[in-house]
């Protein structure tokens, strides 16, 4: 079958390319039909990346937030209408040590190989999570931005200690309204804070235990665990105020991504005897730990449902543009394409 595909050719600039695909393979078929725009998409479509990075990417088809219906399954073990979310990662081996994400051979859709901002996505069956039939899609479509979150707290619970009864999450935007709302989810008797510095996003945060600017910090607050998911030059401030107000021997878990190198003062990681653990992406174990999550709390659901903002629906190229230039003026909550191009 021929498959169209709506690749970024250049800075704010898509084209359609035609693709033949076999309905024999193995892969499963899905229909996207909502996808969620992230900033990673945004540093492509704007050229942002920069000139070597653009050269060595494009022309790629963008997104790797997004959820489906599957339209042939060769095995006949999905039904056609099967909602699914579908697994950017794709792991091109497995190593008992290393979790897929990390694995350098693996690929991942809209990072040099094409995202989801196709006709249909031919997937294999162990990149695909069943979905709720009742599920609100709108928010279904940033469930792998969910999964960095999920796949964050799974690595804490490794490797962390078991004195848990306060935690810190330091930036008030998506990824930290996510981990906040996670946190307080799977550790109800803990006291989860949000360190934020804008108010209007701050409030959003009805659900923890309490919200604190990052230039009011009272000297004598403490927390257990720390996750950091500033990114950007708010990373290395946001790392200071942890590693001053952390109990000894605390977990630090760094979510923010920043472009450039930060500083971090080591003397009072070691003085703490702290763990600094980093985490990037996540799996398929992570989709089906979130989906789970999903569906034993059904009121996770609701919350994520602030995080919807622009919902643009796309049924012609043009409309992916528009749909692109708006998440760029919007300060809070993810936009949302629904797919019916």
């Amino acid at each position: 079958m021929i498959n169209q595909v709506y690749r970024l050719v250049s800075p704010r600039q898509f084209e359609i390319t035609y693709k033949d695909k076999s309905i024999i393979a193995n892969d499963v078929v899905v229909r996207p039909t909502h996808l969620s725009i992230c900033a990673a998409d945004q540093r492509y479509y704007t050229g942002s990346r920069g000139k070597e990075a653009m050269k060595k990417k494009l022309p790629m088809a963008l997104i790797h937030e997004g959820v489906g219906e599957v339209v042939f399954d060769p095995a006949k073990e999905l039904p056609i209408g099967t909602k699914v979310v579908m697994v950017p990662n794709t792991p091109t081996e497995a190593d008992p040590y290393i979790a897929e994400n990390y694995l350098r051979t693996s690929k991942f859709r809209s990072s040099g190989y094409d995202g989801f901002m196709q006709d249909y996505v031919f997937m294999n069956r162990n990149r695909l999570v069943e979905l709720p039939e009742e599920l609100n899609m709108d928010v279904a479509a940033f469930t792998e931005l969910v999964t960095i979150a999920v796949h964050a707290i799974s690595r804490f619970e490794h490797k962390a200690h078991q004195k848990r009864d306060t935690f810190g999450v330091w930036g008030d935007g998506n990824l930290g309204y996510i981990a906040c709302l996670i946190l307080k989810k799977l550790y109800p008797d803990s006291k989860v804070i949000i360190f934020g510095k804008t108010d209007y996003k701050l409030s959003h945060f009805s659900f923890v235990d309490d919200a604190v600017k990052i230039d009011e910090i009272p000297e004598t607050l403490t927390i257990d665990h720390a996750i950091e998911c500033a990114g950007g030059k708010g990373s290395q401030y946001a790392i200071d105020q942890i590693i001053d107000h952390i109990n000894p021997e605390g977990t630090v878990c760094l979510l923010g991504v920043s472009e450039y190198p930060v500083e971090v003062n080591t003397r009072m990681v070691l003085e703490k005897g702290l763990t600094v653990l980093g985490s990037s992406r996540s799996g398929a174990t992570d989709f089906q730990r979130t989906v789970d999550i999903y569906k034993a709390y059904p009121e996770v659901v609701d919350y994520l449902g602030t995080l919807v903002g622009n919902v643009h629906h796309v049924a012609k190229l043009g409309e992916i543009t528009e749909a692109f230039e708006s998440d760029l003026s919007s300060s809070w909550g993810k936009t949302v394409m629904r797919w019916k191009i």
